[in-house]
């Protein structure tokens, strides 16, 4: 067996086995089939890169962008702009095969009419509570509705009568006529459609009636010509109804549903429905903030498509639920930005120097690379000048052991430019706290090397305190405290789940002045600093970046000290 063949996973077995064997007519189809009730989170990104991954893989093979737009009370199409252009920034293209659900009313009525022709399907009055409650519980059967039995030419006529409008919302259901006393609740007369008196953002009001998504998953599929529905595992005990409904209509050639687990990652929510109300209450700045698990939200933070893909790699399709740690996701945009992202210097707490010793009108303009390994992205130029910015944590006036920075008495490098070493330091009367460093500078030494050779433990950054740009910076955490949120709710608010320090704004800091004209989108490695990308609130007067990630996990160690 071939390498290749050795690393698939077991759903690209599976196709290449039924390749090999000729079924399906040798044709493969998948679909992705978001529902455009919010915005795609990174769980979405697994099935993308699978769905969209095999129909890049196999010879002729197609994945369909098919909305499940089954809901108008909750759907938009800003939802639906939103994962088309999610699907896009991830690397994946549909072609012509963008569907919708509601591209399939006529048929799928037209599909129910004939359960109920043949004694498949009726049509239900109870209500909502009542079909819960008769539904039973896994050890006991659930009980008949006293409308089961209803002629086919009664429930024909309520079926037209509901589609035209004649009833209110939630007066009549049509349910499938399976088996109440079945061990798997899914097949206990699910409801296919129901009554809703609401547009629809393709359909206007054309329909009042609308279809569930057991009923319309599985005939789309069909329709489409899917071969492949690949589904996450909490659809296993559905597939007993996907299938029934098939075999039911005659449906050939028909689709096979596989199930693989979920993409879940600790101090994340994987759910539209949480996701929602973090941004209805207000928790959070709307679906793209920074903090959240939403593909826009990780694109604005600066994660790139790569890293997420590439975690989606790493964790593999299998069959076996597990969570995966936050710092995977971390070490994957990590490893990419640091591999392509271009350096430069940001001063988060300015703190500043004066070298006394350098003439005050004079400013000269230093060499620095773009990335230290990659020669072909070339040198910018920084200024630098009498007095600079440095980071206040880089001086300490009673330095601790094994702090390599700058202290009274001790030279340091400053990175591209020259050795310093502090001779003073001015400090408010009041409180006592430092207001400058002063340091004398050895000319000899621009470029930071020590032309006698002498050893500098320190390296420091900085900025020229005369062209620096005044900027913000966002500083991004994790969302939740607690790993698995969820589980840690147990009746709490969701504002009490939240972290605290996961964002903390930077008002007053400085930046490079090539950075005042950075694009929204563009990434950076601040030096020393971590990643940051400028959010889509920069401008050339104020510049804006969010921290994508710290250099090293930081979080971990926070964790240990907890």
């Amino acid at each position: 067996m071939s390498e290749a063949v050795e690393s698939r996973d077991f759903i690209r077995q599976i196709v290449a086995d039924d390749i090999a064997a000729g079924r399906h007519g040798g044709r493969i189809v998948t679909r992705f089939p978001p529902e455009p009730n919010g915005y795609l989170h990174i769980g979405h990104a697994k099935a993308i890169c699978l769905n969209f991954g095999i129909a890049e893989e196999f010879p002729d093979a197609q994945c369909f962008l098919r909305m499940d737009d089954t809901n108008p009370s909750k759907e938009s199409q800003e939802f639906v702009d939103a994962i088309q252009r999610d699907v896009r920034w991830l690397g994946f293209d549909w072609g012509n095969h963008q569907t919708h659900a509601s591209d399939y009313f006529e048929r799928l009525y037209e599909l129910a009419v004939r359960l109920v022709r043949a004694g498949d399907a009726y049509v239900d009055g109870s209500s909502a509570e009542e079909i819960r409650a008769s539904r039973g519980t896994l050890t006991e059967p659930g009980r008949a509705s006293p409308d089961r039995e209803r002629s086919i030419e009664e429930n024909l006529d309520l079926f037209a009568r509901m589609r035209a409008g004649e009833f209110p919302d939630g007066r009549y259901v049509l349910r499938a006529k399976i088996d109440m006393a079945s061990p798997n609740i899914n097949l206990r007369d699910p409801v296919m459609y129901r009554i809703m008196h609401r547009p629809h953002q393709m359909t206007g009001d054309t329909w009042c009636i609308y279809p569930m998504y057991d009923w319309a998953h599985g005939q789309c599929d069909w329709l489409e010509g899917v071969t492949h529905s690949l589904c996450t595992l909490e659809f296993e005990d559905h597939r007993p109804l996907y299938d029934w409904f098939l075999d039911r209509l005659g449906a050939s050639p028909r689709p096979r549903q596989y199930e693989f687990s979920r993409l879940n990652l600790t101090h994340f929510v994987m759910s539209k429905r949480v996701l929602s109300a973090l941004v209805q209450e207000g928790h959070v700045r709307g679906w793209d903030d920074p903090r959240m698990p939403t593909i826009q939200g990780l694109r604005r933070r600066g994660y790139t498509p790569e890293s997420i893909r590439d975690l989606c790699t790493r964790v593999g399709v299998t069959r076996k639920d597990n969570v995966v740690e936050m710092a995977v996701l971390e070490s994957c945009v990590r490893e990419d930005l640091d591999a392509r992202a271009p350096r430069a210097m940001a001063v988060l707490a300015p703190l500043k120097l004066v070298i006394t010793d350098y003439d005050a009108e004079r400013e000269e303009w230093l060499a620095a690379a773009n990335h230290p390994r990659r020669p072909e992205l070339g040198e910018r130029t920084v200024p630098f000048s009498r007095e600079l910015w440095i980071e206040r944590d880089d001086f300490a006036l009673d330095p601790p052991p094994k702090f390599h920075r700058l202290a009274p008495g001790r030279e340091v490098r400053l990175r591209y430019g020259y050795l310093v070493t502090c001779t003073d330091v001015v400090r408010d009367p009041a409180t006592g706290a430092v207001l400058e460093v002063h340091c004398t500078h050895d000319p000899q030494s621009r470029g930071g090397n020590a032309p006698d050779g002498r050893k500098v433990k320190g390296t420091i950054h900085w900025l020229s305190a005369r062209h620096a740009v005044s900027a913000e910076i966002r500083l991004y955490d994790r969302l939740f405290v607690d790993p698995n949120p969820m589980a840690a709710r147990e009746g709490k608010a969701l504002g009490e789940l939240l972290n605290p320090d996961s964002m903390a704004i930077v008002a007053d800091a400085m930046v490079e002045p090539s950075l005042a004209a950075a694009a929204p989108e563009s990434r950076f490695q601040f030096e020393r600093q971590g990643y940051f990308c400028a959010d889509p609130d920069t401008t050339p007067e104020r510049p804006v970046f969010n921290r994508t990630v710290t250099l090293r996990d930081t979080w971990a160690k926070v964790s240990r000290r907890d």
